[in-house]
């Protein structure tokens, strides 16, 4: 349904209002607000609160309306008017920083510079204004006026001057034959190079620059413009002023004038070679060498700069590695020949920004710029930038060990043990670790702390390398025990490390039986004074065990520790007993089996016999009958009675020689060593 149109009434209204009846009733309601009584200040305390006072309002419009410059200009003369001048210059600052484009604000800017006879601050203010608005005349005719009120007529020439190469080179011309004043001239040149754009400078202003320079016996001014001209312009646009510099090192040239034409050249060769691969990153190195060589800074700076710049096109760290050493090369650079720490600083966050940190990071960038922040005495911030570095990088071990080492160094042990907790957290695996945070506990004399983190660690289900926590363990106690000893406690405290070293090495035995731990176990009771019966006992427990397992290799390394051990501190009814028991090695041959099945050939291979293992039954009655027929043939060709042959093979032939060969293979002697 269709709402229903109501007819408007445009009849004239009875009472019309007009713009007038507005205005007055507008008027009419203005609330009259009092003046604020005229104030009268009579001490500094007073005057400081009411500084204070205005201050606040202006500061509250300020920040009601910021981009209102009225409100700054107020502000500023009324600092003029307290004679706080360097607040003032603050305003002004800050006003501009709203709109520099305000004319003014320059103005106004330097007017009350040059009103209190501030003529440095002045005359620096009107050469940024003139810079930032070369086109604004009026900035240009106030900056002249004020240099000839001064007297300055020859710097009023110089500002006013129209801003052409063209003008500027009549100009310095004009100064340097009509005024006969070459230091006006070269500040001609100079500003020409400054204010003119890039498109205008071209090499005939250079050529005119480095010929003047040249006419004054300026020889190193002109050859060190000859070169910033080669350096910054395109090559192919500039054959007139290559071959000048050419024939001005003739003229005037040097040995160290030709290595520097050496370097020119050395530079085009660099600069063709990254124009046709920029991401060579030697290239890079080489160049920035040679800039480095040179000693110009802004030079030096403009290649780190391009060459890190051409980041690499794979976010694969092997790709990196080489890119990431400029970025190091350039901070480097700017703390230690610079002497720029801020920009070294800003360069290892703009490094960090770089890095795709859940891709791979590069502790080494964390490090650096960390103990960059060390260096600039700001802890601060170092300790910042390793926490940041462990909570987004908590796989990298490096961070860790650098982080907890940096700490260690400013003596912070309850900041290391805080680190070691987050180090173990990421890395419950790391024997490394658990060892290190033993270690630093038992450095700072806490012993019992240091033990209960070895006794957690060697707890950890899972180890990298845990026969070297064991043994960090043993020592651990065993050095404890020696510290006992040395320190001339006796008794009960010593019979507990004792205690504690055997309990160490029987736990480790339940673990695992390697001959090694035997042997040291042995080698730690041997060492105890009147403790041989003991490290027998530990040697007679580990031949039996591997002699069950049948390790004939692991059975000799222990012998050999045995005899060496009994050689040393045992008697000869002991060594001769274990020498008793040193196998004889035997070489013996075996088929060689391929992957696939297939029989390859014979290999030769060493075999051990034992005195104390059982011998197979069926080898020893093949060896005894080869021995008796052996026997039997030598006494045949001898001539002597056939019995007395047989007689004698059945009494003495077995067991004259040890078998060369077991069952199904093929044997070679080769005598009894005993002993390595």
């Amino acid at each position: 349904m269709s709402r229903k149109v109501l007819v408007k009434n445009r009849a004239p209204a009875a009472i019309q209002i007009t713009a007038e009846q507005i205005l007055r009733e507008a008027n009419d309601r203005v609330v009259q607000e009092d003046k604020a009584p005229r104030v009268h200040i009579t001490d500094p305390e007073e005057l400081r609160e009411y500084r204070v006072m205005k201050r606040k309002e202006f500061e509250d419009q300020i920040r009601r309306q910021r981009m209102f410059l009225g409100t700054y200009m107020k502000y500023a003369a009324w600092e003029e008017s307290q004679h706080e001048f360097e607040r003032a210059r603050s305003v002004y600052e800050r006003c501009l920083d709203v709109d520099y484009r305000n004319t003014t604000t320059w103005l106004k800017y330097a007017d009350m510079e040059m009103k209190h006879k501030f003529i440095n601050h002045a005359r620096n203010v009107w050469d940024r204004a003139v810079t930032l608005h070369p086109r604004v005349d009026q900035l240009w005719y106030k900056y002249s006026y004020m240099e000839e009120m001064l007297g300055n007529i020859t710097a009023g020439a110089y500002v006013v001057c129209h801003p052409t190469m063209r003008a500027f080179l009549k100009y310095a011309k004009w100064e340097e034959r009509n005024q006969f004043q070459p230091a006006l001239a070269r500040v001609v040149y100079e500003r020409a190079l400054q204010e003119l754009p890039e498109a205008e400078k071209g090499e005939r202003l250079y050529v005119a620059f480095a010929r003047f320079e040249e006419r004054q016996k300026e020889y190193e001014r002109s050859r060190v413009i000859y070169k910033y001209a080669l350096d910054n312009l395109p090559r192919e646009k500039i054959p007139e002023l290559y071959q000048q510099f050419v024939a001005f090192e003739k003229k005037h040239g040097d040995r160290a004038a030709i290595e520097d034409v050496v370097v020119s050249k050395r530079r085009g060769q660099y600069e063709e070679a990254l124009s046709a691969d920029p991401l060579d990153y030697d290239v890079w190195f080489d160049y920035a060498r040679l800039e480095e060589g040179q000693g110009e800074l802004s030079a030096v700076r403009e290649v780190y700069e391009r060459a890190i710049a051409n980041l690499p096109p794979v976010p694969e760290k092997r790709f990196w590695r080489r890119y990431i050493y400029l970025w190091i090369n350039y901070a480097l650079f700017e703390e230690l020949q610079a002497g720029e720490v801020e920009r070294a600083r800003e360069v290892y966050k703009a490094c960090l920004r770089v890095i795709p940190h859940k891709v791979f990071t590069f502790a080494k960038i964390w490090v650096l710029a960390a103990h960059l922040e060390v260096r600039c005495k700001d802890l601060g911030a170092a300790r910042k930038l390793m926490g940041q570095a462990i909570g987004r990088c908590p796989e990298k071990e490096s961070l860790f060990k650098a982080y907890i080492q940096l700490e260690l160094q400013l003596g912070e042990v309850e900041r290391c043990r805080t680190l070691y907790a987050k180090y173990l957290e990421a890395w419950p695996s790391s024997c490394q670790a658990w060892m290190d945070m033993a270690g630093l506990e038992i450095g700072v004399g806490e012993r019992e702390r240091g033990r209960a983190v070895l006794e957690l660690a060697i707890n950890q289900p899972a180890l990298d390398m845990p026969e070297r926590l064991w043994k960090y363990y043993i020592d651990f106690e065993i050095e404890g025990e020696d510290g006992w000893e040395d320190g001339g406690e006796e008794g009960r405290e010593v019979g507990r490390e004792e205690g504690r070293v055997r309990a160490l090495y029987e736990r480790l035995l339940e673990r695992t039986k390697h001959v090694k731990v035997w042997i040291s176990y042995a080698t730690y009771e041997g060492g105890r004074e009147g403790g041989m019966e003991g490290a027998r006992a530990v040697f007679e427990r580990g031949y039996a065990h591997l002699k069950a397992q049948e390790l004939k290799e692991e059975r000799l390394l222990l012998l050999e520790a045995w005899r060496a051990l009994e050689k040393e501190q045992g008697d000869r009814a002991s060594l001769a007993a274990v020498e008793a028991k040193v196998p004889q090695r035997l070489k013996k041959k075996r088929m060689v089996v391929g992957e696939d099945g297939r029989e390859e050939g014979w290999e030769e291979y060493y075999d051990y016999a034992f005195p104390d293992d059982e011998v197979r039954p069926s080898g020893l009655a093949i060896l005894q009958k080869a021995q008796a027929w052996k026997d039997a043939l030598a006494k045949a060709k001898a001539g002597g009675p056939q019995q007395e042959g047989d007689a004698g093979t059945k009494e003495g032939g077995v067991g004259k020689r040890k078998r060369e060969g077991e069952e199904g293979e093929e044997g070679e002697e080769e005598g009894e060593e005993r002993g390595s």
